[in-house]
């Protein structure tokens, strides 16, 4: 429990300190911090669930995804500007590095393993992006469509 707490703790500064590096506005840096921790949070509460670490991976980019979609309207910006620094605490770099070190041992068996596992847990990061994204823009189509037969018809 309290390494969950510091992992939720831990993805707020990252979030935030990788903000600072992207040079985003100081007024949504501590936003960017807290979508960090909510896809932290999300994914802790899915693996203490036992949910597989994909499914934990998509539900918590599907939750800071969202975050980030709605503070973009909130803070009237960019929602890349959330999303970038959401996504960095998630990222599976872990993975990706000890793929590249049994390759390099040449133990390509775990490679193999370890690989496919961080491809999955990215394509998961990736799909629940693309899933919070096109479901915003279908509903933004949709309300301007709305507005639009309001407008003609009066």
């Amino acid at each position: 429990m309290i390494l969950s707490l510091v992992k939720i703790a831990s993805a707020a500064l990252s979030s935030f300190f990788f903000g600072v590096l992207f040079n985003i506005k100081k007024e949504n840096l501590v936003y960017g911090g807290i979508g960090g921790a909510i896809g932290m949070l999300i994914y802790e509460l899915c693996k203490f669930g036992q949910f597989s670490s994909a499914s934990s991976m998509f539900l918590a980019a599907v939750g800071f995804a969202t975050y980030s979609e709605i503070m973009a309207r909130v803070r009237k910006t960019t929602v890349t500007t959330f999303v970038i620094s959401s996504l960095i605490p998630l990222v599976p770099g872990g993975g990706m590095y000890e793929t590249m070190l049994y390759v390099v041992n040449n133990r390509l068996d775990e490679a193999l393993s370890t690989g496919l596992d961080t491809l999955i847990k990215a394509s998961m990061l990736a799909l629940g992006m693309l899933f919070v994204s096109s479901f915003s823009r279908v509903i933004k189509i949709r309300k301007s469509k709305i507005e639009q037969k309001r407008t003609s018809t009066l």
